[in-house]
C-alpha cells in the first residue's frame, strides 16, 4: 500500500509542464476589460461538448439547486514607491503580513507593522530606512520602511508612521493597485474599479480573483430571483498565483501559500448542498477543496492546532489521511469550530491541484482562460479530465479574450 501511495505522488510530480503549453498570441491578451463586465463571452463545457454564450446569460445556464461560492477578497494597493536621496527608485511590493493569521488586524494597525515584501531595485537599497511624505486627510505623514531581514526573494519590512492613521489608510494614500505584469502597462485610474469584483469586501489580495470580475449587480440579482443560493469565503490571492511553472516537471515547482477564511455558516450551507457546488474562480476551488483535507486531518487529530490544519502542496496525493466522505470532512470542521467556540475557520493552503486529482467538493466551476504552463491551467485540466486543449483551441479559434481581463468559461461535470 505504501508503495502505491509513493507511486501516485511520484507520477503526479513527474508531469511535464511542456504538455500544458499552448501558443497565446499577444493580441489575444485582454489589456482592458469590456465596458460592461457581464457582456463578455462565456464558453460552456458540459459532457465533453463545447459551446458558447454570453456571461449575462449565466443564470439560465447553471444547474438548478446550485450553491454558488464566491471569493470576497479585495485587492490592496500593494505597490509602494520610495525615492532615495541618490535618485534611485525603490519599489516595495507588500505580499502579506509577517503574521498573516489575522489580516484585518494588520490593516487596522496604528504606527507600525511588518510585512513580507518583494523589493524592486533591491541592490540600490543596501542599508538605512526609506522615507516618503504623505498627506492623509490634510495631515502630513512621514512613512518609513526598514528592511529587517531577507528570506530568499522576499524581505521582512518594518513600516513606521505616526499613530493617528491605520496601515489601510497608508496604503490608500500611497499605494498603487498591482495589475498583472502580462498586461504590459501601468495601472490606470479605471483599474481601481474594474480590477475589483463588485462583491469584494475583505482586503488582502495582491491580485484579483478574476473569474468574479464578470459579475454585475444585475447578474447577482437575477441569480437570486431564480432561487440560487450564494455563499462567500476568503482566499487572499498571492503574487505566485499566476506565475508560470518554470521547472521541467511540476514536482520541482513550489506552490505559494495563501491565507483562507471560511465562516461556520458557509461550511454548514456547503454541507447541505453537497453535489451542487459551483465555485467562482480557481481561488474558490482551492479553498473549497482544501476544506476536504482539513476535515481529513481532523479525522486523525480532532485537537489539531491551527498550524496543523495547513494544507500542504502534495497532501492530496500521499494518501496519508483517511479516505472519508465529503459530508464527514465538513462535519469534522463544524465540530472542531464548535469545540473551540469559533465562528470561522482561519488557516492557509498550499494545495496543488493537477491532473490525477480527485475533486471532493466542487461540482462546477466558473473561470477565465489562463496562462500557458501555469498551475491554474493544471487545475483546469484536472477538472475537465485532460480535455483542456479542446476547450482552449475553441477559445482561440472563436475570438475569446484571454487572462485577467478576458472572457470566461463555465465548466460542468
Amino acid at each position: 500500500m505504501a508503495e502505491k501511495e509513493t507511486d501516485r505522488r511520484s507520477s503526479i510530480q513527474q508531469i511535464n509542464i511542456d504538455e500544458y503549453d499552448y501558443p497565446l498570441p499577444d493580441e489575444r491578451i485582454a489589456r482592458f476589460p469590456l465596458q460592461e463586465r457581464d457582456k463578455s463571452k462565456l464558453l460552456l463545457y458540459q459532457n465533453g461538448k463545447v459551446s458558447e454564450s454570453r456571461f449575462d446569460k449565466l443564470p439560465d445556464l447553471l444547474p438548478e439547486n446550485s450553491l454558488i461560492v464566491f471569493n470576497n477578497t479585495r485587492v490592496i494597493r500593494a505597490r509602494l514607491l520610495f525615492l532615495k536621496e541618490t535618485g534611485a527608485q525603490i519599489e516595495i511590493f507588500c505580499l502579506e503580513p509577517e503574521n498573516p493569521h489575522d489580516y484585518a488586524m494588520n490593516f487596522q494597525a496604528y504606527g507600525q507593522c511588518r510585512w513580507m515584501c518583494l523589493v524592486g531595485n533591491s541592490k540600490r537599497w543596501k542599508e538605512g530606512a526609506l522615507k516618503r511624505n504623505l498627506v492623509i486627510n490634510n495631515d502630513e505623514v512621514i512613512l518609513t520602511a526598514e528592511r529587517v531581514q531577507t528570506h530568499g526573494q522576499t524581505s521582512s519590512i518594518l513600516f513606521k508612521w505616526d499613530d493617528t492613521h491605520t496601515f489601510a489608510q497608508i496604503l490608500e494614500a500611497a499605494g498603487i493597485l498591482p495589475i498583472p505584469p502580462y498586461l504590459h502597462r501601468e495601472t490606470e485610474q479605471s483599474d481601481l474599479q474594474t480590477y475589483q469584483t463588485v462583491y469584494s469586501k475583505i482586503k488582502g489580495s495582491v491580485a484579483a480573483p478574476t473569474a468574479g470580475l464578470h459579475f454585475t449587480p444585475e447578474v447577482l440579482t437575477e441569480l437570486d430571483n431564480k432561487g440560487f443560493k450564494r455563499e462567500e469565503l476568503t482566499l487572499h490571492v498571492g503574487a505566485g498565483t499566476f506565475k508560470p511553472v518554470q521547472t521541467e516537471t511540476i514536482g520541482e515547482h513550489e506552490m505559494h501559500t495563501e491565507f483562507i477564511s471560511v465562516n461556520r455558516s458557509t461550511i454548514t450551507n456547503i454541507l447541505k448542498k453537497t453535489g451542487h457546488i459551483v465555485a467562482v474562480g480557481t481561488t474558490s476551488v482551492r479553498t473549497l477543496e482544501s476544506l476536504y483535507y482539513i476535515g481529513a486531518i481532523l479525522a486523525v487529530n480532532p485537537d489539531a492546532t491551527t498550524d496543523m490544519l495547513i494544507v500542504k502542496q502534495w497532501m492530496p496525493y500521499e494518501n496519508k489521511l483517511p479516505r472519508i466522505t465529503t459530508e464527514k470532512a465538513l462535519q469534522n470542521i463544524l465540530e472542531y469550530l464548535d469545540k473551540n467556540k469559533l465562528d470561522k475557520l482561519i488557516t492557509s493552503t498550499q494545495i496543488m491541484i493537477a491532473p490525477g486529482y480527485e475533486f471532493h467538493i466542487v461540482d462546477n466551476m466558473i473561470t477565465n482562460f489562463h496562462q500557458p504552463k501555469s498551475t491554474l491551467l493544471l487545475l483546469v485540466s484536472a477538472f475537465v479530465k485532460g480535455n483542456w486543449k479542446e476547450i482552449y483551441d475553441y477559445a482561440l479559434t472563436h475570438g475569446f479574450r484571454f487572462l485577467s481581463y478576458g472572457d470566461s468559461s463555465l465548466l460542468m461535470h
